[in-house]
């Protein structure tokens, strides 16, 4: 049975948080909330969590895992960025946005693509994100919370649990949070190619 914390999404609990952190230390996985949508995580060297994500996503493993990382800084030890991605990052993060670039060798290989090996890496605008990932001092590995046949994310934390309570160690709610999923934009060519609109405004991206 999943444990349920309310944490407030303007000021989140300090205790919370990190009772949050210490199940995603050891094993767990989490329902929590971004700037865009309910996601699952867990820790980025958890094989067996990921596996749990897998399942109850139904997704094989050409599925783009996202790392959700504090700042630019982490995010540079996870995906090559140069000069002109850097600006861009910049001006859109932290947002809801998932920038799909060239994963460095500091990601496990098992969280790339296995082709392209690419990574996917975030910056949500959100106070409960930005308090577990001060806390776990490293990023969560994410995906958002849509369920297999559906098109759209859970938006209740409650009917997350009647659903997830048996699947997940976690469930944090943090309020209403949206049900639209980031824009995905794949930054591993010259120019940036949106491929799948969301939350995030794509008019920066035409050309």
């Amino acid at each position: 049975m999943a444990q349920f914390f309310q944490i407030h999404p303007e000021n989140p609990q300090v205790r919370l948080i990190r009772q949050a952190v210490s199940i995603i230390q050891e094993g767990g996985l989490v329902i929590y909330p971004t700037d865009s949508s309910y996601a699952l995580g867990c820790h980025i060297g958890d094989k067996g969590a990921m596996e749990r994500i897998r399942r109850i996503r139904k997704v094989d493993d050409a599925h783009n895992f996202t790392l959700v990382c504090q700042d630019l800084t982490e995010i540079s030890h996870y995906a090559k960025i140069d000069n002109q991605d850097y600006r861009l990052l910049k001006n859109l993060t932290p947002g809801p946005y998932t920038f799909i670039h060239k994963a460095t060798k500091q990601v496990p290989r098992r969280l790339m693509h296995p082709k392209r090996k690419t990574i996917g890496i975030r910056v949500p605008d959100n106070e409960i994100v930005r308090a577990l990932l001060q806390e776990l001092g490293e990023p969560i590995m994410s995906t958002t919370l849509i369920l297999p046949g559906e098109e759209m994310p859970l938006t209740d934390p409650y009917e997350m649990r009647d659903l997830l309570d048996h699947q997940v160690d976690l469930i944090i709610d943090g309020g209403y949070c949206g049900y639209e999923a980031t824009t995905v934009v794949v930054m591993t060519d010259h120019q940036p190619e949106v491929v799948r609109a969301g939350k995030g405004d794509t008019s920066l991206f035409e050309v």
